[in-house]
Formats: structure tokens, C-alpha cells, sequence
């Protein structure tokens, strides 16, 4: 950041950062923090609201009704890829700048996608599960196998910069075809040009062994795996999901599971998180659950929070943003 040009502003830190970023927002601004998923710090979060300037933390939604609360409000940085928890034509309308942080997390998530793909397939948490529980007393028979990842068809809805790094691992790690959709025009890296086929939303759900989901929440797409969606994918396919648990139809896709037309669901993300104690979700015995673990690691992590910062202080101080949401789309 150049040397400062405004005088100090109040930011809101509503969820923790390294301790060093933290010090770097205090050395421009005035700090509060206050995180409004604890019901003790939420009065605390909508008091500071008032007069806050920016804010930076993740994973909470941020309606109109709570932007309200904050009429000198110029900037939200969001540690994060996703936006669908903030409200989109609202920061329009005030002209707010939404920050976020694509990139960084790209090659995280994409492994923790792909981890998915093969402890679905292979039935790793089940198995090792076994082994804990002191079921592993013999060989395993056929009612413990699980089934090939490589060489199988990959289908990946959502081509952007996780579904194409997840395309990658697929094809130049496993040999696996692939077949992918995305509503936008999206440009096939080289690496991947005699890979990756294009094909239309149904054709990839008719083709894949294997169907990836990494498409962003949206109006579009919300519900967009539902009973008809799950119908059309093939006989003993298997399903992941990496992106937001608002895309799938939780209840279509357990009824899918339990009539034996899709062997395994792989998913990192849920409708609510998280995830309820009473979810059939959580014991299925053809689902392998993670607790929405796709960009946490320490180094992802880290690399996130900096480029949230340098968002913050960027916006605060006059400049453009590192990676700023384009909200002329909403």
C-alpha cells in the first residue's frame, strides 16, 4: 500500500485474521471486531455497523436490512471466492465495492474436489472407518470394493478457473476424458484443447461416470441439480459437489441414492452448514461428507486473508482494488 492519502476510517473485522494483517488494518484505521455468527457479538457487530467504512471477514449473509445499518459503508472485502451472501443490487445501488479473492484458493479447492472424486469412488472414509472400528479382521470381500477413478468419463459443470484445474488433474493425471458444460463462453486452456469436450448440460449428465459440480450460486443455478437433473445422469454415476450446497436439491439427490441409480455422492458443501446433526446427509452410507474444507489449508488460508487485506486498505485509500466483484452484472 502507497503512503496514506485519507484520514483514518473504521473498519469491521467479522472474522479472524492473522494477527500481523490485523495489525496492518490498525495502522491505517480504526479497528472493531466483532463476529455476528456468535449471538454474543452480533449486537456488538450492528452497533459498529453505524459508522463502519469497510468490512472484511466471510461467511456471513449480509442482507439489505444489516446494510442499512451502515450509511458510510464504501467497501466489503470478502475473504472469499463466493458473493452469494452479500447483497448484490444493493451494493449497486450504493455503489459499494465488493471485493473478493479469486485465484489463491483455485488449486486448493480443485484438490479437495478431486480428493472427493476418488474418497467417493474408492470408498476411502467407509474403509478406513472400518479399519477404526475394528472391522478389518480379515481380507475384504466385493461388499467392500469401490471402483475405478482413472480412465473414467469426467463430467464437470462449471468451467471456470476450479473446474478447469480440476479438469486437469482428470485428464493429464488420471486419463480421464472429459466432458464439461458452463453457461459462459469460456475460453479452454491449451493444456487441456485435446482433453476437454464442450457439450450441453444434459449431454454431460448423460456421458460422466463421474459429474463434478463448481458452478457459483446463483439465481440461475440455484436448485439446478434436482430430480430431473439426477434422472438424467447415467446408471451408477457418481456425484461431488465443491461448489454451494444451494445448487443441489438435497432431497432428490438422497432419493437418487437410495433407489440405486447413482452408486456415491461426494460433498464438501451442504444447504445448511453446518450440517445438521439429524441430516441424513451426515450418515448415508453412499455419501462421503466433508465439512466444507475446500480452501483449508494454512497456505491457502493465509494467501487469502492478504489479498482480502489489500483489498480493504486499497479501496479505503482512493485505489482500485486487487480483485474487485463486477456488480455492473446484477
Amino acid at each position: 500500500m502507497s503512503t496514506q492519502s485519507t484520514a483514518r476510517k473504521h473498519v469491521v473485522v467479522f472474522r479472524k485474521i492473522p494477527d500481523d494483517l490485523l495489525e496492518r488494518i490498525r495502522e491505517w484505521h480504526d479497528v472493531t471486531i466483532a463476529d455476528p455468527r456468535r449471538a454474543e457479538e452480533l449486537p456488538r457487530f450492528r452497533e459498529a455497523l453505524h459508522d463502519a467504512d469497510g468490512l472484511i471477514g466471510s461467511s456471513f449473509k449480509l442482507g439489505a436490512q444489516e446494510l442499512d445499518r451502515a450509511p458510510r459503508l464504501q467497501v466489503i472485502s470478502s475473504i472469499s471466492v463466493g458473493v452469494d451472501n452479500y447483497d448484490l443490487a444493493c451494493l449497486k445501488r450504493r455503489g459499494i465495492t465488493l471485493c473478493h479473492t479469486p485465484g489463491v484458493l483455485t488449486e486448493t479447492t480443485a484438490d479437495t474436489v478431486f480428493a472427493l472424486i476418488i474418497a467417493a469412488s474408492r470408498r476411502l472414509v467407509e474403509l478406513s472407518n472400518h479399519v477404526r472400528d475394528g472391522g478389518w479382521t480379515r481380507n475384504i470381500g466385493e461388499d467392500l470394493f469401490g471402483w475405478d477413478v482413472h480412465g473414467k468419463t469426467l463430467g464437470v459443470l462449471g468451467f471456470g478457473r476450479i473446474g478447469q484445474a480440476v479438469a486437469r488433474r482428470a485428464a493429464l493425471g488420471f486419463d480421464m476424458p472429459v466432458v464439461f458444460h458452463d453457461p459462459f463462453d469460456v475460453q479452454v486452456p491449451a493444456s487441456l484443447a485435446q482433453h476437454a469436450v464442450r457439450a450441453s448440460f444434459d449431454e454431460v449428465l448423460r456421458r460422466a461416470d463421474i459429474v463434478a459440480l463448481t458452478l457459483p450460486l446463483s439465481d440461475e443455478t440455484r436448485g439446478l441439480m434436482d430430480a430431473q437433473a439426477f434422472s438424467a445422469m447415467k446408471p451408477g454415476a457418481i456425484f461431488v459437489n465443491g461448489s454451494r450446497g444451494a445448487i443441489v436439491r438435497e432431497d432428490a439427490l438422497l432419493a437418487a441414492l437410495d433407489s440405486g441409480h447413482l452408486r456415491a455422492a461426494g460433498l464438501d458443501v451442504f444447504a445448511v452448514e453446518p450440517l445438521p446433526q439429524d441430516s441424513p446427509l451426515r450418515t448415508h452410507p453412499k455419501v462421503t461428507p466433508f465439512p466444507h474444507i475446500g480452501s483449508a489449508t494454512h497456505e491457502t488460508r493465509r494467501a487469502m486473508a492478504e489479498l482480502a487485506t489489500q483489498n480493504l486498505l486499497r479501496v479505503l485509500d482512493g485505489e482500485a482494488a486487487v480483485a474487485a466483484y463486477d456488480l455492473s452484472k446484477e
